[in-house]
C-alpha cells in the first residue's frame, strides 16, 4: 500500500510509519516539528520529510490511506486536500485495528498502569521466547521498538488509550480495537480538556466494556471501587474476572512476592506496580503462560521508561524519574517511595504540564497528594501555559491547592536547577514527576550529583 502520514513525527505515528515501511509499504509523511529519537529513526529508514511543514501537493489519488495523527488540526492543509479528493482517511488506532482484525486482540486500558502492565506482559513473553504483535506506550528494556506487527502471530497486545483518536475522529482510541481479552487497571479522572466532568470520563470506560466482543474476557482491578461498580453492573455478556494485589513483603528496601514457589525479589515496587503485576499475570495466563513461567520471568522486569524509573544511585541517595501527573498517580508514587525507603528523606518535584494539572478549576484535586513527601517542589513552565492557552497560576493558589507544609513553587528551569544542584542528598530519595521535561533540565548534572552521595 501507499500510505501518507500527516504528523509523522509523533511518538506513535513514527513507530507505525517505520513498521509499515519494514513490511514493504510505500511511505510518505509530513510534520511541522520532528524531534529525536523520531527524527533519527525516520532518517535511517529514509522516510524523514525533506522539509518541515504541510504540503497539500503531496496528497494525490495514488495514496491508498492517509493516516491522521493527533497533532494535526482540523484545518490542516493536507487533511483538507485529502478530504476534497475523498481519500480514505484513518486515525492511528483505526488503521491499527484494521490491519489486526484477524488476530486475537488483547487491550490493556485504564487511567494508570496500562504502559507498565503491557510492558510486564511483553517482558514475560520475551523471556520465554514467545513472539507477539504489540503496541506499547513507552520503551522498555530489551525491546527496541514500541510497535511490532507481523503476519504470523496470533495475538496482538495493545495499550488502550482513552484519549481522542484524531481531530476528525472524536472517540477514544481504545473503542476501535474491539478486543477478545481486555483489562482495566483503574479509573481516575484525567483529560479534563476533553472530558470536563468525572461522569463523562467514566462513561468512556463504560463504552469500552461494551466494545469487548461478546463471550470475551474482562479483567478488572477490584480494589478500584468506581471500576468495580461499573464492571459488576454492566449487562454486557463477557466473563468478568477481578484481581487484587498479590501477597508480598518489603525487606531491606526490596519488595518480595510471596508465592507457592517461595519469595521472589522484584525490581519494581509500590502498590500500583503490584496491582499491575497481578493484572499482567492474568493476561499472561490467558495468552498461554502458567504461573510458574510468569514467576520465573517477572523478577528481572525493571519497569517501563519513566515509570518510577531509577536513573541514578549513590551509596545513600537515589534519583527516580516518573511519568506521574494525575492526582491519583502522584499520590500512589509518593506512597510507594515512602513505603519502600523507610528512614530516608523523601523529596518530590512535580511538574504541572498537562491540560488538567494547569487548569485552575482542577488543581484542587491535588490536595494532600504529596503529604508523604518530606519536601515538595512544584514546577511549571509559563511557556506551557501559553501553549495550552491557560492563565498564570499564582504561587498562593498552588500552595493552597496542594496543602503541604514544605512546598516550594518554581517557574524557571534555571531556578529549578539552581535549587536542585545546591542541595545535599545524604540519605535522600529524589523523585522527579512529569509528563514533560522540566523545561530542559540538565539531567546529566543531576544524575552525576546524586551518584556522589
Amino acid at each position: 500500500m501507499r500510505l501518507h502520514f500527516i504528523s509523522i513525527g509523533g511518538s506513535a505515528m513514527h513507530s507505525l510509519a517505520l513498521e509499515m515501511k519494514r513490511m514493504g509499504n510505500e511511505i510518505t509523511g509530513s510534520d511541522d516539528a520532528i524531534f529525536n529519537p523520531s527524527k533519527a529513526k525516520l532518517k535511517a529508514a529514509e522516510i524523514l520529510p525533506e522539509t518541515l511543514g504541510w504540503f497539500p501537493e503531496k496528497i494525490t489519488n495514488k495514496i491508498d490511506v492517509v493516516i491522521l495523527g493527533m497533532h494535526a488540526k482540523i484545518n490542516n492543509p493536507e487533511l483538507l486536500k485529502a478530504q476534497s479528493l475523498k481519500l480514505k482517511i484513518q486515525s492511528y488506532p483505526e488503521f491499527l485495528a484494521e490491519i489486526s482484525q484477524e488476530k486475537t486482540r488483547v487491550v490493556i486500558a485504564g487511567s494508570h498502569g496500562k504502559t507498565t502492565i503491557t510492558a510486564m506482559i511483553l517482558h514475560v513473553l520475551n523471556y520465554h521466547d514467545i513472539s507477539t504483535d504489540f503496541m506499547l506506550g513507552a520503551p522498555v528494556s530489551a525491546v527496541t521498538e514500541t510497535l511490532f506487527v507481523s503476519e504470523e502471530n496470533d495475538f496482538i497486545l495493545l495499550e488502550g488509550d482513552e484519549y481522542l483518536s484524531s481531530a476528525i475522529d472524536l472517540q477514544p482510541k481504545f473503542l476501535w480495537y474491539q478486543p477478545e481479552i481486555a483489562l482495566i487497571s483503574g479509573i481516575a479522572w484525567d483529560h479534563i480538556n476533553v472530558f470536563p466532568t468525572f461522569e463523562t470520563y467514566v462513561s468512556q470506560f463504560e463504552k469500552f466494556i461494551f466494545s469487548i466482543r461478546e463471550g470475551g474476557v474482562l479483567l478488572y482491578n477490584q480494589e478500584d471501587l468506581v471500576l468495580k461498580d461499573l464492571v459488576e453492573n454492566s449487562p454486557h455478556a463477557v466473563k468478568k474476572i477481578p484481581y487484587i494485589a498479590p501477597i508480598h513483603h518489603i525487606e531491606n528496601g526490596i519488595t518480595f512476592l510471596d508465592t507457592s514457589e517461595g519469595s521472589l525479589p522484584l525490581s519494581v515496587f509500590g502498590e500500583h506496580n503490584l496491582m499491575n503485576l497481578s493484572g499482567a499475570q492474568w493476561i499472561s495466563q490467558l495468552m498461554g503462560l502458567d504461573a510458574v513461567e510468569f514467576y520465573e520471568a517477572i523478577p528481572s522486569f525493571t519497569g517501563a521508561a519513566k515509570r518510577l524509573e531509577k536513573i541514578s544511585q549513590g551509596l545513600t541517595a537515589v534519583l527516580f524519574k516518573d511519568f506521574a501527573h494525575a492526582p491519583s498517580k502522584v499520590m500512589a508514587t509518593a506512597k510507594a517511595v515512602k513505603d519502600q525507603f523507610k528512614g530516608f528523606e523523601i523529596h518530590i518535584c512535580l511538574e504541572l504540564h498537562t491540560y488538567s494539572s494547569l487548569d485552575i478549576s482542577f488543581i484542587n484535586q491535588y490536595k494532600k497528594t504529596l503529604s508523604l513527601a518530606d519536601k515538595a517542589i512544584i514546577f511549571y513552565d509559563p511557556e506551557a501555559l501559553k501553549i495550552k492557552n491557560r492563565s498564570p497560576i499564582s504561587t498562593e493558589i498552588i500552595q493552597a491547592a496542594f496543602d503541604h507544609d514544605f512546598l516550594k513553587v518554581i517557574t524557571k528551569t534555571s531556578s529549578l536547577e539552581e535549587y536542585l544542584f545546591s542541595q545535599k542528598y545524604d540519605n535522600k530519595i529524589m523523585v522527579m514527576m512529569s509528563s514533560g521535561n522540566f523545561g530542559g533540565l540538565d539531567w546529566d548534572e543531576l544524575k552525576a550529583l546524586i551518584s556522589k552521595y
